[in-house]
């Protein structure tokens, strides 16, 4: 958790027909001195070969630095810092509190869902933008909860999840009643049965990038008669996610990981469209009421996923999302998953090659269907390691306690990016 699409905007250069960039045969290790020769021609030729590769003109990002960190922090598209001005100096600074009523603020929770809807496969109207990820997982498990058939008993939690979300299970599951029953995803199917009544489950570990079977555990919770609740911090934007195509119920979500919406951007809930009318939210707040300026002493919620509000948005937040979702116009989230297989799969390539055997050990499924975008890789000293590789440039990040990570976002990093940071890591190593 916390801890996101067929035809690209920009044309690949002309040049003979290639396959699709994850499924390029990967070089033969190069002997002695010329492995750096060898496999920075290759990242080039692939660079070059890059239907997305011009993308990353639509991001502000500094020279000289390979970023592998976008599954904790997307990095800046180009059109944001202008407008927060424009809402900074003009929205706010002239029009004041009418931008409320008269401008674009009132309904951008809904409509910004809308815009980041098919990121994540749903259509208009279930998506609601606003709050953190913790708090719409409180809403999201509490909510499930209460569809859930009377009677049941479990909450069915991923063991190895982000740990906000096993607080946050721990919590709703004491709230109404329920037992957390922790699962490897892995056998969380074969878990499911008569006293489940909501599993919870990340899309991608955060710590692993072991990407978990979304369809297959959303029809055996289906079958088992359980609500699924889905995290997709760590997918959304790296990998199609498809909610509708696969009857999942509710889905949480941040926006500032391959979204780039910013630190600290507002998350997202999404409520699929056959639960809306009995969904019923343990955080009535006056934006989700269905008149909110009527001010009565009851609470109606409103109609749809705009139950889902609570309090007043965060409008600079907001709008800045509002405007890093322009990064993905025209393209495609197939394309970006070709992408990210294949430049994950040359890091691999390079890494090996680079890295002394032994120093390493990646503990990211090397099978496509297994894999989120990122490596993890598990080392002695890993802090230091890390702390090593950002000075030289190269910024990924550490988990607790011998993990490094690398975060391959699509949109912008690139396969010259992969080569320079596993030789970098094969400097630190010797």
């Amino acid at each position: 958790m916390s801890e996101p699409t067929t035809t690209s905007a920009d044309q690949a250069p002309a040049g003979p027909a290639r396959p699709p960039l994850s499924q390029q045969a990967p070089a033969q290790r190069a002997p002695g001195g010329s492995r750096s020769s060898d496999l920075a021609a290759r990242a080039a030729e692939l660079d070059t070969a890059d239907e997305l590769g011009k993308l990353r003109e639509r991001f502000d990002l500094p020279d000289g630095v390979v970023y592998l960190d976008g599954n904790s922090l997307g990095a800046l598209p180009t059109g944001v810092a202008q407008r927060i001005a424009q809402v900074i100096t003009h929205e706010w600074g002239t029009e004041l509190i009418q931008s409320w009523s008269t401008g674009t603020w009132w309904t951008a929770p809904e409509r910004i869902g809308d815009k980041l809807s098919p990121l994540i496969g749903a259509a208009p109207g279930q998506t609601v933008v606003g709050d953190s990820t913790s708090v719409n997982l409180f809403k999201a498990l509490v909510g499930a909860a209460r569809l859930a058939r009377p009677g049941r008993t479990q909450l069915l939690v991923d063991a190895s999840t982000f740990p906000t979300d096993g607080y946050i299970a721990e919590s709703a599951a004491r709230m109404t009643g329920l037992t957390v029953v922790p699962v490897d995803p892995s056998h969380a199917a074969g878990a499911m049965g008569e006293d489940t009544a909501v599993v919870l489950l990340n899309h991608v570990d955060y710590r692993t990038g072991r990407l978990h079977d979304l369809p297959a555990l959303t029809a055996a919770a289906r079958a088992a008669g359980a609500v699924t609740v889905w995290d997709l911090c760590h997918s959304a934007g790296a990998l199609p996610v498809d909610l509708d195509d696969h009857a999942v119920d509710l889905a949480v979500g941040c926006t500032y990981k391959y979204l780039n919406g910013g630190p600290g951007s507002p998350a997202y809930l999404y409520v699929a469209a056959r639960h809306q009318a009995a969904f019923d939210s343990p955080l009535p707040g006056w934006n989700g009421h269905a008149d909110p300026f009527a001010m009565t002493p009851d609470y109606t919620p409103a109609a749809g996923a705009v139950r889902g509000r609570v309090g007043t948005p965060d409008i600079l937040s907001m709008l800045a999302l509002e405007a890093a979702l322009d990064a993905w116009d025209g393209v495609a989230v197939e394309a970006v998953r070709a992408k990210s297989l294949a430049l994950t799969d040359f890091f691999l390539e390079c890494v090996a090659a680079y890295v002394p055997a032994g120093k390493v050990e990646s503990v990211t499924p090397a099978e496509h269907d297994r894999r989120g975008s990122q490596v993890s890789l598990r080392t002695e000293n890993a802090r230091e390691v890390m702390d090593d590789l950002i000075s030289r440039g190269v910024i990924g990040d550490f988990r607790a306690p011998d993990v490094l990570r690398f975060g391959f976002t699509p949109l912008y990093v690139g396969f010259a990016d992969a080569e320079r940071a596993a030789r970098t890591l094969g400097h630190i190593f010797g």
